[in-house]
């Protein structure tokens, strides 16, 4: 995997999880299926769909779904299914180690931060289970702010945290509204190239 890292005196790095950090979409993906099927879609859900709404908060996500296929949807009830598929698979993601290895090499001399659109209990768990929580001692999900991706307000909280001002803020992102999120949030950002069932 090429990361194409732009040249600059960088003081904080934001990292995406799903897609970037953890090989976890396509498990997403499965989850989403089936939460799906249980509230009535009739058909596989479309992966070009899906991949389109990557970091964006999963209740919207519901909503986002539902409206493409003409489904009315219990969001509550979608959110809470899909995530319990996802956490019994999570022990079959993997480290995307390029993007961890850079990880670990500026969180030795610079703060880092994780910022996900996933709920804070799935994110802190895959965390977890992957082995990178202790590198990340900033952790902004989709439960502490009120606008997601691509809002810029995930990007904007997690450099607060760190103490790093905005524009010396780089972020590594895998989807179209992180990216937009993070222009809008006045940063620098890497595409790691996203994988595909």
């Amino acid at each position: 995997m090429h990361l194409d890292i732009p040249v600059g005196d960088f003081a904080g790095y934001i990292f995406d999880l799903d897609g970037t950090l953890i090989d976890s979409m396509p498990i997403h993906y499965v989850a989403w299926d089936a939460a799906m099927r249980q509230a009535g879609l009739a058909e596989p859900l479309s992966e070009d769909l899906f991949y389109s709404l990557g970091g964006v908060p999963t209740r919207r996500v519901a909503e986002l779904i539902g409206q493409h296929y003409g489904l009315k949807v219990d969001v509550e009830q979608v959110f809470h299914a899909k995530e319990t598929f996802f956490v019994e698979k999570l022990a079959a993601v993997k480290v995307i180690e390029p993007v961890a290895a850079v990880a670990r090499r500026v969180a030795l001399t610079r703060p880092v931060a994780i910022a996900s659109g996933g709920p804070r209990d799935v994110v802190v768990r895959s965390l977890e289970v992957s082995g990178l929580k202790p590198l990340f001692p900033v952790v902004v999900s989709a439960d502490d702010v009120v606008h997601g991706k691509p809002s810029p307000d995930m990007f904007l909280l997690a450099a607060q945290l760190m103490g790093v001002s905005p524009e010396r803020c780089l972020v590594f992102e895998d989807a179209e509204p992180g990216m937009r999120a993070a222009e809008a949030a006045g940063m620098a950002w890497v595409r790691v190239e996203s994988r595909r069932c």
